[in-house]
């Protein structure tokens, strides 16, 4: 079947097409309907069904006779450490830690949240949340104990689920004073703890409060899985707020259940069985949808790697877990693949390595670059697929769905929207755009597929207000794009990169793309800067590959030439710095906005996702040089 068939079966018949998707997932008792929308412009999918994530994951997969399976690989190039669980070890280890929260009074509709590095505890945290029907709320490991303690106040949890030491390559992060410090900050105190001991730095345990992972389990009841409704929350989210208080996105168990598994065949391609990699983190999005639960779900083998693209030991750690795990399908950011060809540009790593089994590479968490994409597919000889989706849809609205018909590839492009969202590109004025390739907000029409949020965490009137208010009757994703003559979804940047050059509406991203075009640069930033004469001017910061011999002056000259010849002089295109590296999150998003602020001297907060803060004192001092951010320092 053809990818515009199943597209238009779905818009001719939403309520049938999600129907049928859920009839792949075990319901103890099946909903009625798919769409609930009594309550619009806040929408439920499958609300009256009765159901069990963990169940869905692991148990039906051992009752079917699958228990030998490998579950999950775990990878550890840091530790030296590798390991296969099976999906029958794995429902008995999930079993027996749900039993101990349990034991512990932990309760469905209970928050847990969960502050743990990349080791498979950290998915069976997640599971036994889900088996006992209780809300998880997954902290990425070495968070600020701030910021723990802003989502320990707004999820209010019972328990805290946390390793003692998360490892990055050359350094241990000893997580328990963070969590101490951050169990002090808060109003709301959990009523207990359990620390995953690691020898790499074992944690004093506070008396009264704090359980060893082991210990905590010894002589429970294994717990079985818990039904709940199809509209009970799986997991909160935590992602970046305006206001600088996170947002909670709320992910519905029955949607969330029917979506991801309907995307690992359509779009992934993956039969049960395959081994799918997402080299992402837990923290993230990705990690709960695409390490933990879409995989699983799927029957799949899944992989948990805890090291990095490049220096662990080196460029070539990614081709070596895909040869030796026999991965046939991977999905990481572009930003992973940048910091790879900056340290090898010729490919020399992929060589050494057999791919056989590897059949597609699928980016997303960022715009992908044609050029970044187009070098990844010349040295790995595989499809390489750009795809969008954010932390509130939890799966793709853009894809390539391979599973369905292998569309043609147009560099810059996540291809086509999938079933369930209708995108639309809208003026200033909320109007649709009268032609293709107009530049405008990116939106879908309400109302949104299943496993999207329904509303974020307690915070409904701050939901309508952030997503729902700007243009009624759409989901206002925040990005900025357009979509051309053959339907092709563009992604350009957020609505707030789309600058505004002496009344010109430019876009950041796709002066970005020039950059990224030229062979000395490894990746690159652009963003608007205030300027009195014009209004905004855009201003690059490149990182250069290894190995180039020009002068970083000549290679600020051919930018600024590139950019005139390819967007034109209206672009205004004249201030560039090359840097070592640019500011990003945890996982690999570039840190634009605050750059920004250095430049315009607005009062910053450091972003406590951040992956390095010294990197923006580097950026000031670029800026410097530039005659820009004379007041660096935050806010």
């Amino acid at each position: 079947m053809a990818y515009s068939d199943v597209y238009e079966g779905w818009k001719n018949d939403p309520e049938g097409f999600w129907m049928k998707a859920a009839e792949a997932i075990d319901w103890v008792e099946k909903p009625t309907k798919a769409l609930f929308d009594e309550n619009a412009p806040l929408y439920e999918w499958f609300s009256d069904g009765m159901v069990n994530t963990c169940y869905n994951a692991v148990d039906r997969h051992v009752e079917a006779g699958n228990g030998d399976r490998v579950a999950i690989i775990y990878d550890s190039p840091i530790t030296g450490r590798k390991d296969k669980i099976s999906y029958a070890e794995l429902q008995t280890r999930v079993a027996s830690l749900a039993g101990a929260l349990r034991q512990q009074g932990v309760e469905t509709g209970d928050r847990v949240i969960i502050y743990m590095p990349m080791v498979p505890q950290a998915l069976e945290a997640m599971l036994a949340c889900s088996r006992l029907g209780a809300i998880h709320s997954v902290v990425f490991g070495g968070f600020a104990a701030n910021e723990l303690a802003v989502r320990i106040d707004d999820a209010k949890p019972k328990a805290i689920i946390a390793a003692s030491c998360g490892l990055e390559p050359g350094r241990v992060v000893d997580y328990k004073p963070l969590l101490d410090g951050a169990i002090d900050q808060a109003r709301h105190k959990p009523d207990f703890c359990i620390i995953l001991q690691r020898e790499e730095m074992p944690a004093e345990l506070t008396q009264g409060r704090d359980h060893d992972w082991y210990e905590v389990q010894n002589d429970v009841e294994p717990a079985e899985c818990v039904p709940v409704r199809g509209d009970h929350p799986v997991y909160v989210l935590y992602t970046s707020g305006t206001t600088g208080a996170p947002k909670g996105v709320v992910r519905p168990t029955g949607g969330h259940l029917v979506a991801l598994n309907w995307t690992m065949k359509n779009i992934y391609n993956v039969d049960p069985g395959d081994v799918f990699w997402a080299a992402s983190d837990v923290g993230w999005v990705v990690g709960h949808s695409y390490i933990c639960y879409a995989p699983l779900i799927h029957g799949n083998t899944t992989i948990v790697f805890e090291g990095k693209p490049i220096g662990t030991p080196d460029a070539g750690a990614f081709w070596r877990v895909i040869a030796e795990h026999k991965v046939s399908v991977m999905f990481t950011a572009p930003t992973a693949f940048r910091a790879i060809r900056k340290e090898d540009p010729e490919g020399e790593h992929v060589r050494r390595h057999d791919l056989a089994h590897f059949r597609t590479l699928f980016l997303a968490g960022e715009r992908c670059d044609p050029d970044t994409l187009l070098w990844a597919e010349a040295q790995l000889g595989v499809p390489v697929i750009d795809h969008w989706w954010q932390t509130e849809t939890g799966w793709a609205i853009a894809a390539n769905p391979i599973g369905i018909e292998h569309l043609p590839v147009k560099p810059g492009s996540p291809t086509l929207p999938m079933p369930g969202y209708d995108i639309r590109i809208l003026d200033e004025e909320g109007q649709e755009v009268d032609r293709p390739g107009t530049i405008g907000a990116v939106v879908a029409k309400l109302p949104l597929p299943p496993s999207c949020l329904p509303t974020l965490w307690q915070a409904d009137d701050r939901f309508r207000q952030a997503y729902l208010s700007r243009y009624p009757g759409y989901y206002l994703t925040g990005d900025a794009g357009y979509v051309d003559e053959d339907g092709y979804v563009f992604i350009m940047s957020r609505i707030d990169d789309i600058i505004n050059v002496a009344g010109h509406r430019l876009s950041t991203g796709g002066m970005e793309e020039v950059l990224a075009g030229h062979p000395a640069v490894a990746e690159c930033a652009v963003l608007g800067v205030a300027d009195t004469l014009k209004g905004e001017l855009p201003m690059g910061f490149v990182v250069l590959k290894s190995g180039v011999t020009k002068s970083e002056a000549e290679v600020m000259k051919e930018l600024v030439a590139k950019v005139r010849d390819e967007i034109g002089p209206v672009a205004a295109f004249k201030l560039v710095a090359v840097v070592k590296r640019l500011p990003k999150t945890r996982s690999g998003k570039i840190l634009r906005g605050t750059m920004k602020k250095i430049a315009d001297d607005a009062a910053w907060n450091m972003p406590a996702t951040i992956d390095d803060p010294t990197i923006l004192d580097e950026i000031a001092e670029a800026l410097r040089g530039l005659g820009y951010a004379r007041k660096h320092g935050s806010a």
